[in-house]
């Protein structure tokens, strides 16, 4: 017998205002905003709890996936492309790379050529018993241009079929690779000649069906230090730049234009936010095309690949890198992204080996596989804190989209210098963030690997290159990574013959004691310093002696507040200048201390990259 009461009708509902001031007694006076309302680095404030209610107002709500404006997806599935990167200086190599991963689960292949004379022999040695229209296809790289001509000839020499869908896209980017990122108009020829080009290879090759020329590395500028907001919102500028100049230059019908468009969108770690930044791009850019009157619907869907960020990647400890690729998938596989690439972990300071690409590769296998995230359409649908995120986003990032239109468009604002400026503040408040740990890069400037010790020839970080031989006539944005002003400094003290010692002078208070050396130990640790703690010393004398015995460069003095005022003053006298005192935390006695010659204290409002830099220079280390 089927028992049909409802679930929990013995609870009552509870209101919004019951819930409020239940969190309002649980605070006890404490600041609501303060401690509960979290202000994102794009402005914008994320509450502690939402509700059904708050998804009224959400105008975006009702539609199914594969329907416009297709925030729920573009498809009525979850499934994405599995893409791994091929750098491509022989082709013949290339040709047994591909095939080999295509074996291990790969099926989408982006083949980055290094050869501005690529011939079309090379493309049929690249492309040999590859079926290209079983798998989705990505061509970046110097040669790019050429080699969409050769595509395309190549796909009527070898008679391949119109009827069959195809998913092959290049990565041809004059607006963000030549303009952006070189800060120069002269590498990139006339906008003119470019939208003639694409124009000439979208006639070329009429009647093939999912072909893509263009791509917008909106990557690019999250990766430069923007926030999840500048990079959407650049990202759609420049797309909706080119559409306007393929149209109006090159002749394209806005079906053709939308149609030839794809994007590239990093993905930061921040889980909920990527989601929704995902679900956001398809709809903004969705209601961007329907602007312009398209006769099919299916004109206004995205196509968007999501790579895992360069900028959080680290040289020290990298395998932490596998734990931030694989919750940066995650985020783009519930959000729908339509491809995904997982950088190896080791691949900013070397070339990627077996083992990191088969790691990268799998990461995404097991969403797949094991843990099903294919099998479930717009998985965070509905969810209301998810779908709010949506919303604000998508508030934020039309909001200043509507300012760059205002400029002119993303060429007009990026020479007048306004998005540099943007991304170079959000740059700056990152690492800002990062120095004083408010962002914590895991390895880096928390909890490092203290006993990991690499030569500078060991590890030898790639910088990006976007070299023009043009003069700069605005300032371009520049890729970097969060992590190299602390590894700058490691790499300085691991090429040292002596590693500069910090030894932990534990007295007083037991509980604060080991606290503070704890805290202490991995601060210094972050300089790759070699830290000593000790359990407790009986006296701060004995606890001198033995620090000094041991050859000290830096005594950190780990106590109580309230023991410091007679502690400190008598550690500094018996150290006697042989070593730099520091005290750890912030004592209320600290201006006494001052007074009497303590000056050095490190604690939580620490700048921690300042402060080992100076550190660093009181220990004559050069970096």
């Amino acid at each position: 017998m089927t028992d049909n009461k409802k679930l929990f009708t013995e609870f009552p509902p509870i209101s919004t205002t019951q819930w409020e001031a239940a969190i309002e007694k649980d605070l006890k006076g404490a600041d609501y905003a303060k401690k509960l309302v979290w202000r994102t680095n794009d402005g914008f404030e994320v509450r502690p709890y939402y509700r059904q209610e708050d998804l009224k107002s959400l105008g975006h709500l009702g539609s199914k996936p594969g329907e416009f404006p297709y925030v729920r997806g573009t498809k009525d599935n979850n499934d994405w492309w599995v893409r791994q990167s091929i750098t491509v200086t022989n082709a013949g190599d290339a040709n047994k790379s591909a095939l080999d991963v295509l074996m291990k689960g790969v099926t989408s292949l982006n083949f980055v050529i290094n050869n501005k004379d690529f011939s079309a022999t090379d493309l049929d040695t690249l492309l040999k018993e590859i079926d290209v229209t079983a798998l989705e296809l990505n061509f970046s790289g110097c040669g790019v241009r050429t080699l969409a001509e050769l595509f395309v000839e190549k796909l009527k020499k070898d008679a391949i079929s119109k009827e069959v869908r195809l998913n092959v896209s290049f990565d041809i980017d004059p607006i963000v690779r030549d303009y952006s990122l070189k800060g120069s108009v002269a590498c990139k020829g006339t906008s003119d000649s470019f939208a003639k080009f694409i124009a000439s290879l979208i006639s070329k090759s009429e009647g093939y069906k999912g072909i893509r020329f263009v791509t917008v590395n909106g990557n690019v500028f999250a990766d430069s230090g923007s926030t999840i907001v500048q990079e959407l919102s650049f990202a759609l500028s420049v797309g909706h730049e080119y559409l306007v100049v393929l149209m109006e230059q090159g002749g394209l019908t806005i079906d053709q234009a939308a149609k030839t468009i794809k994007f590239n969108f990093a993905i930061s770690p921040i889980y909920f936010m990527e989601i929704a930044k995902f679900r956001s791009a398809r709809m903004l850019w969705a209601n961007i095309v329907k602007a312009y009157s398209p006769k099919s619907e299916c004109s206004a869907k995205i196509r968007a690949h999501a790579i895992t960020a360069m900028s959080n990647m680290t040289v020290y400890d990298p395998y932490v890198n596998m734990l931030r690729g694989t919750t940066e998938a995650m985020s783009a596989a519930v959000g729908g992204a339509s491809s995904i690439e997982v950088r190896p972990f080791n691949s900013i300071y070397e070339t990627p080996t077996e083992f990191s690409n088969r790691i990268a590769r799998n990461v995404q296998l097991l969403l797949k596989e094991d843990s099903h995230f294919d099998q479930v359409v717009d998985p965070a649908g509905g969810s209301y804190y998810v779908e709010n995120l949506t919303q604000s986003i998508v508030d934020n990032v039309w909001s200043l989209f509507k300012k760059i239109e205002d400029k002119g468009g993303y060429i007009s604002a990026l020479k007048e210098g306004f998005i540099t400026e943007q991304v170079e503040v959000s740059a700056d408040k990152r690492r800002k963030n990062l120095a004083t740990r408010r962002e914590i890069l895991l390895g880096t400037n928390q909890y490092p690997n203290f006993t990991e010790k690499i030569s500078p020839k060991e590890k030898d970080v790639k910088k990006c290159s976007y070299d023009c031989d043009a003069p700069q006539e605005f300032k371009p944005l520049r890729p970097f990574r969060l992590g190299e002003p602390f590894e700058k400094i490691r790499l300085a003290v691991d090429s040292l013959n002596k590693t500069p010692k910090v030894m932990m002078l534990t007295v007083g208070n037991l509980t604060m004691a080991r606290a503070r050396s704890q805290f202490a130990s991995n601060f210094f640790g972050c300089a790759g310093f070699q830290t000593v703690d000790y359990n407790l010393y009986p006296s701060v004398k004995e606890g001198v002696e033995n620090t000094l015995k041991n050859d000290a460069d830096i005594i950190v003095i780990c106590s109580s507040d309230e023991d410091y005022i007679t502690l400190a003053p008598e550690a500094m006298k018996l150290i006697d200048g042989k070593a730099i005192l520091v005290v750890a935390g912030a004592p209320a006695c600290a201006d006494e201390l001052k007074a009497q010659g303590i000056t050095n204290f490190i604690n939580v409002r620490s700048n921690v990259l300042d402060t080992l830099n100076f550190y660093m220079n009181e220990l004559g280390i050069n970096k």
